[in-house]
């Protein structure tokens, strides 16, 4: 989906940042694992979009955001679960 290193954290920033903002509600994330994210949802949302035939860079790029959206909700799921109240 991106050129190089440079490109997937650019890119991952981009696409996580996009899903933190379609996504309700707040999301207490650093800037690091906002782009995390949005790497992570660039790799599962390619590959979803190939497995699907979606070859246009618009169809692969809403996949990624989506895949970055379900994966933001998995984290705040696992966050909430290990994060004790006193």
């Amino acid at each position: 989906m991106f050129e190089g290193v440079i490109g997937y954290i650019i890119g991952g920033a981009v696409i996580g940042i996009l899903a933190r903002f379609f996504k309700p509600g707040a999301d207490p994330m650093g800037w690091i694992l906002t782009i995390l994210l949005g790497i992570a949802g660039a790799l599962v949302g390619s590959r979803l979009a190939a497995m699907l035939n979606l070859t246009g860079p618009v169809m692969v790029w809403v996949c990624a955001i989506v895949a970055a959206i379900i994966l933001l909700f998995i984290y705040e799921a696992i966050r909430k679960k290990t994060v004790k109240t006193a």
